[in-house]
């Protein structure tokens, strides 16, 4: 509403301004002929700002492809001049590492304006054919044909009339306004991010002399040795008594009978 507002405060100051001219043409007698005036007015602009983020997952040459929150992939092609600004730093698309996280902002500038043209005529009528059409003779001596707007008002002798008030020899002057309302947008796009953080990783000894140092600095792992069993205190029992009884008992038997042989022997 404010716009509107704007514009036809703009637009009656325009037209006040042109019928002063178109009067001034007139009464001092210079011939315009056939001039065309653009003036453009510009409403206030208004900004939206559309925010998207996602991950690295590939670069290659000027594509990247982005994981996006949802889990869906998106494949870009780059401008080989597109900056990205991660942890601080501008970086090419050469530069991104898989991992980044990248934010995006998306500004569009939007201004809506109105192109309005005034086409100002002067001449003599040499033909009406109201409320069409009019022929007009240019100073030039030449004859053109103009089709009338609806409700377009001329000015004779610093008067407002209508078309139905030409006669054939009046000098006559008309202008026409005609507006083109657009629209004007701009974008301007942003992006950041943060770089993958390292994974920590073993360090590498630099050299074979710095490899040994590092193992003889290592404590010494204590070793299991198995424990030395007591010597036992008496003689394991590896047999019984009884053929010891037995061999004692055999020999008595033998004695005998040898002591019996002698005794018969000296009979």
């Amino acid at each position: 509403m404010a716009n509107a507002n704007l514009n036809s405060r703009l637009m009656s100051i325009f037209r006040a301004a042109l019928c002063t001219l178109a009067c001034a043409l007139i009464s001092t007698g210079v011939w315009a002929q056939d001039t065309s005036s653009t003036t453009i007015l510009k409403g206030p602009s208004t900004y939206e700002t559309t925010v998207r983020s996602g991950t690295v997952v590939y670069v290659s040459g000027n594509e990247l492809l982005v994981r996006l929150p949802d889990g869906t992939a998106e494949h870009f092609v780059v401008s080989p001049s597109q900056t990205f600004t991660v942890d601080g730093k501008q970086m090419m698309i050469a530069d991104l590492k898989p991992g980044t996280h990248l934010t995006q902002t998306i500004t569009t500038k939007t201004t809506p304006k109105t192109i309005v043209t005034a086409r100002t005529i002067e001449g003599k009528v040499w033909h009406v054919n109201a409320p069409s059409t009019v022929i007009l003779t240019l100073p030039d001596g030449t004859n053109k044909q103009y089709n009338v707007p609806k409700d377009q008002v001329f000015k004779i002798n610093g008067q407002k009339d209508t078309v139905f008030q030409l006669r054939k020899g009046m000098n006559v002057s008309a202008t026409v306004l005609t507006e083109e309302p657009i629209i004007e947008a701009s974008t301007h796009r942003s992006v950041t991010g943060v770089a993958p953080k390292p994974h920590p990783q073993a360090q590498v000894p630099d050299s074979v002399d710095a490899l040994l140092v590092e193992s003889s600095q290592q404590p010494a792992q204590p070793t299991q040795t198995a424990a030395a069993e007591p010597a036992p205190t008496t003689l394991p029992k590896t047999g019984s008594e009884w053929p010891l009884v037995g061999l004692l008992g055999l020999g008595s038997l033998g004695a005998g009978m040898l002591t019996r042989r002698i005794r018969l022997g000296w009979k």
